[in-house]
């Protein structure tokens, strides 16, 4: 049987898997597919790669603000934040990063102060969300340790006419209003697609009253072009844009060593990111097989990262920049031999950034100074790879091989004090072997060994100055790389009925990269006299050790009801101090439950059990990790499905109104900010 070509699926048709409550009647439900875990659509079950799958339809019954808030309690995904925009996705206990973050493919690049670079998409316009798990540097680069996750948006349909969809909301803990909508119009070879959203949540309520500075607004803006050349052959125009202001990270609260400065907490008064993109497809036949899809684009992540001193109630540092990154990315895929999809592809991009930096000077604080922590940085990345997915009658293998290189340059660091000994420049070499083999179509043992490598960013490597946590930090533009390496065995399968995953998995990273407290001359010649008694740099540990479990199963008891559950466990092992890793999540299972009660009505019911984390760092952090306490939280909702294209929707989260804080939630121990309370909310979708 051959395999299934590249372009058997394309994301940019917007075609998505049914899903079982999202009309008047149960429908048949459609195996998962995945385009990121292979770089084409693939059926997970026929994957030897852990992933997971958000639908359309999985959003809008979450209806989650963010990337953070909606993979929480998947298998093997946890969250760390620091506010109620600030929400990461930490993939088996790898954050930040060490996973890269996609929107339609093309990567998010920006150095990660305090706050969530994946707050910069707009959950309200997405269609889809694929993550893979585990080291994916063969298709994705530098910096896919833990793993990878692609966040689709609507693309431009040649569907005759117009079509519209359409999304309101009110969620009453936050006070929030929400509304997106899209667009599609089509004539002949021409396609157009403008879409828009915007939510204005306000400070959230947990039990004990209201969370201050956990509001903002949040602005959202697509559109596309596209132009079908011939039966084969696309042109596209892509525009992004997201705006968001007065978001607050109340998790970055730290006391200031003056006490006229009171503690201090970052806010970004205004944050942006603007993505351009010119795209080609060739979908190949006949004499000219390969599908061929190239790409040029630049995106912009702008931030205004400020840190007001509570006590004197007034910015005491400022910092405006913008990381600017210019890439193409060409890849192929090519059905050489029944038994052979090949797929090759080629990424440059050069993300270039010079903040624009002003700091207060005690006693006084009154004036501001520049404090420019490095000047033209640069890191340029240029990667090649080749992969081959393979069948041998029931079994399917898949191994890939990618050289990347990754410089970093700048014109000086420090405010221009050091302006020698910062370039460096790395080369890797990544690869993955997977092997599946199907007993039965419920039963697919799979096993698979990956190796990725992350190069330092750009904070890493030139930031010297204070930072959030109230220590000063030194740069290290010489930080090796860190690499990893991951064993997994695993199973899947999927018999209509029942579709489940289970996977083991160890995965150890050398050269791992953290920051470290230095005491005594080390900390006077990292960061001079004066800030020795607060010193952290940059440094490589010899080693990090990450293994675990995750599983997740979904099971269709009838025509009618669908019960689902999914678990995660991570544990972490700091080599050097022979401790627990810092911010390791706690283990956690989720129970799911939804059904039709009538035609037009189903319930679901959503229930997340996370276990007391005591497994904390004490030599590392000096003991400023502290155990949490577990924890359960529920979410019900109901929706009314009206007519074939138009659905109600209510539901309450947190319904025992518990006070809680997940463990990697950012702040000093023991004073981390709660999560959100009970809160009702009401949501309509149409289609026109």
């Amino acid at each position: 049987m051959p395999l299934m070509l590249g372009a058997a699926f394309q994301p940019a048709n917007g075609q998505t898997p049914s899903d079982p409550l999202d009309r008047t009647g149960p429908v048949t439900v459609l195996p998962d597919v995945s385009v990121t875990a292979k770089g084409y659509a693939a059926s997970d079950v026929e994957t030897p790669i852990a992933t997971t799958v958000l639908s359309a339809s999985d959003l809008a019954r979450r209806q989650a603000r963010n990337l953070g808030e909606a993979l929480r309690g998947e298998a093997g995904i946890s969250v760390s934040l620091d506010g109620a925009h600030g929400q990461n996705p930490v993939i088996r206990g790898l954050q930040r990063d060490r996973v890269v973050l996609m929107v339609d493919g093309m990567r998010l690049n920006s150095a990660q102060p305090a706050g969530a670079i994946a707050s910069f998409m707009s959950l309200g316009l997405a269609e889809r969300v694929e993550v893979v798990k585990g080291p994916a540097s063969v298709l994705y680069g530098t910096g896919a340790l833990g793993g990878a996750i692609n966040v689709l948006l609507p693309q431009a349909r040649f569907q005759p006419g117009l079509q519209a969809r359409t999304n309101l909301g009110y969620e009453t803990g936050n006070r929030n209003p929400s509304a997106a909508g899209v667009l599609n119009f089509s004539q002949g070879d021409h396609a157009l697609m403008l879409g828009a959203a915007l939510a204005r949540p306000g400070d959230y309520r947990e039990p004990d009253g209201r969370v201050p500075r956990t509001g903002y607004d949040s602005d959202a803006f697509i559109g596309q072009y596209r132009w079908r050349i011939d039966a084969d052959q696309q042109l596209r125009l892509s525009l992004q844009r997201q705006q968001d202001e007065d978001v607050w990270y109340p998790g970055s609260t730290r006391p200031h060593p003056l006490p006229t400065a009171g503690s201090v907490t970052i806010h970004s008064p205004k944050q942006a990111r603007t993505l351009y993109e010119l795209g080609y497809n060739w979908r190949g036949s006949g004499t000219r097989p390969p599908n061929v899809d190239v790409r040029l684009y630049r995106q912009e992540m702008r931030r205004q990262i400020n840190g007001l001193a509570n006590g004197l109630g007034r910015d005491i540092s400022i910092t405006d920049v913008t990381f600017a990154t210019d890439g193409v990315d060409t890849k192929a895929d090519w059905l050489v031999h029944p038994r052979h999809l090949l797929s090759f592809g080629l990424n440059a991009w050069q993300m270039k950034a010079d903040p624009d930096s002003q700091a207060a000077m005690p006693p006084q604080f009154t004036t501001l100074r520049p404090n420019n922590p490095f000047t033209d940085g640069s890191l340029r990345a240029l990667g090649v790879y080749l992969q081959d997915d393979m069948q041998f009658g029931d079994l399917k293998v898949l191994a890939g091989l990618r050289h990347d290189s990754v410089r970093g340059r700048a014109a000086a660091m420090n405010n221009g004090t050091v302006t020698s000994g910062i370039d460096r420049s790395d080369s890797a070499v990544s690869g993955s072997l997977g092997l599946l083999y199907e007993v039965t179509p419920l039963l697919r043992p799979y096993a698979n060994v990956a190796r990725g490598f992350r190069a330092a960013d750009l904070r890493e490597r030139y930031q010297n100055g204070p930072r959030q946590d109230g220590f000063f930090w030194a740069g290290s533009p010489q930080i090796a790389p860190e690499k990893a390496t991951q064993f997994e065995l695993g199973v899947k399968g999927d018999s209509g009925g029942v579709r489940y995953a289970l996977a083991i998995w160890r995965n150890r990273i050398s050269d791992y990269i953290t920051g470290m407290q230095l005491n005594g001359p080390a900390a006077v010649a990292a960061c001079g006299a004066s800030m020795a008694a607060a010193c952290k740099q940059t440094v490589n540990l010899g080693h990090a050790t990450l293994e675990g479990a995750d599983a997740s199963v979904r099971w269709q008891v009838n025509s009618q009801n669908w019960l689902s559950a999914a678990y995660s466990r991570v544990r972490g092992t700091n080599g050097d101090l022979n401790e627990p890793l810092f911010q390791m999540p706690a283990d956690a299972l989720s129970l799911g439950w939804e059904g039709h009660i009538t035609p037009a009505w189903s319930l679901d019911a959503r229930a997340l059990l996370v276990r007391s984390q005591d497994r904390v760092a004490v030599a590392f952090t000096r003991g400023s990790e502290n155990p949490s306490a577990g924890y359960g939280v529920l979410n019900l909702g109901a929706n009314w499905h009206i007519d074939r294209d138009h659905t109600l929707r209510l539901a309450v989260h947190n319904v025992a109104d518990k006070r809680y804080h997940e463990h990697l939630t950012e702040g000093v121990s023991g004073q981390e900010i709660k999560a959100p309370g009970r809160s009702f909310l009401v949501s309509w979708q149409g289609r026109f």
